[in-house]
C-alpha cells in the first residue's frame, strides 16, 4: 500500500457499534482542499450519486457534530459528515481530478473497496451480487457518456472512431482482445452488450478504465484521436497490472453471470411496482 493509500486508512474512524467510517472535514484536509466550504459541493455531488445508484442517503452520510479546533486554539462543536467507504468512494469520484491526491483516492476507494476490501465492508456484504452489478453498471453507464464527451473534444468524432477508441481500452485491459473478441468469449449474441453481462468485478475493473482515461484525456489535453486510443490503451493496460499486482483475476477469466444486467433492472423495478 503506498503512503497515501495507508492515508486514506489511517483517517478511518469505528463507531460505538464498530462500523467503520471516515470524518468529512478530516477527508477534506487529506484530499487538499483548503477550506471545508470548498468541500461541500463535493459532498453535495456524491449525495445526488448516491441517490441516482438506488441508496437512500442516511445509510451512507449521516450528519454529526465534531469538536474542531479553530483558528484561536480553541475549540467548539462544527457540523461534520460520518461517510462510510461508499460514501468516500462517491466523494473521491466527484472531487477535483486535477488534484494527484483524488487519484490516488481514486484508486484506493475504486479498486479496494471493489475487490480486496469488499468483504470486509459491512454495507457490500450485504448486497446480493445482483445489486452490485446493477449499481455499477449504473455508474459505468453515467461515466461513459462522460469519457464520449471528452473523446470527442480530443477528436474522436464519428461512431466509428468511438469504437475504434473503445476497443483500444478493451485491447489494454483484457490482454489484447478487442470487443468483438470479448464477445464471442462470452458467448453472447450480436444484440447483446458485453456490458451487461459482467459480474461486479469485472464491471468494476471497466468502471475504472473508464474513469481514468476521462480523466488522464482531460487532464493532458489530448488532442488527435490516435493520441486518444493510445492513452486509453495505457490505462487499460495500467488498470490490468493494478488487478495483476493485487494478485487478482484478470477480467477474461471471470465468470459470465447468469443474469444480464436487463433482467436484474426488470426484477428490482417489479419489486418496486409491489
Amino acid at each position: 500500500m503506498n503512503e497515501q493509500h495507508q492515508s486514506f486508512e489511517e483517517r478511518k474512524q469505528t463507531d460505538e457499534n464498530g462500523a467503520e467510517f471516515w470524518s468529512a472535514r478530516s477527508l477534506s484536509k487529506l484530499l487538499e482542499y483548503s477550506e471545508y466550504r470548498h468541500f461541500q459541493p463535493v459532498l453535495a455531488r456524491a449525495k445526488e450519486a448516491c441517490t441516482s445508484s438506488g441508496f437512500a442517503i442516511d445509510d451512507h452520510f449521516e450528519d454529526t457534530l465534531a469538536m474542531v479546533t479553530i483558528g484561536s486554539g480553541a475549540r467548539r462543536e462544527l457540523p461534520d459528515v460520518k461517510l462510510s467507504r461508499y460514501a468516500c468512494y462517491l466523494v473521491v469520484q466527484n472531487g477535483d481530478p486535477s488534484k494527484p491526491v483524488i487519484a490516488a483516492g481514486q484508486t484506493y476507494f475504486a479498486i479496494q473497496t471493489r475487490r480486496q476490501e469488499l468483504a470486509d465492508d459491512t454495507t457490500f456484504q450485504q448486497l446480493k451480487e445482483d445489486q452490485k452489478c446493477l449499481l455499477l453498471r449504473n455508474e459505468l453507464k453515467e461515466h461513459n457518456k462522460q469519457l464520449v464527451e471528452v473523446a470527442q473534444l480530443a477528436g474522436v468524432e464519428t461512431g466509428l472512431d468511438f469504437a475504434i477508441f473503445q476497443n483500444h481500452g478493451y485491447q489494454g485491459l483484457y490482454g489484447g482482445l478487442d470487443q468483438k473478441a470479448i464477445h464471442i468469449r462470452k458467448g453472447l449474441k450480436k444484440s447483446q452488450k458485453i456490458l451487461d453481462h459482467m459480474g461486479s468485478t469485472e464491471l468494476a475493473a471497466n468502471l475504472f478504465r473508464a474513469t481514468q482515461a476521462e480523466e488522464k484525456l482531460r487532464r493532458d489535453e489530448v488532442k488527435g484521436k490516435q493520441h486518444a486510443n493510445q492513452v486509453h490503451l495505457e490505462v487499460g493496460r495500467k488498470v490490468r497490472e493494478t488487478i495483476s499486482d493485487l494478485g487478482g483475476t484478470m477480467p477474461e477469466d471471470l465468470p459470465t453471470p447468469e443474469n444480464s444486467i436487463k433482467k436484474i433492472a426488470s426484477a428490482v423495478k417489479k419489486l418496486q411496482d409491489k
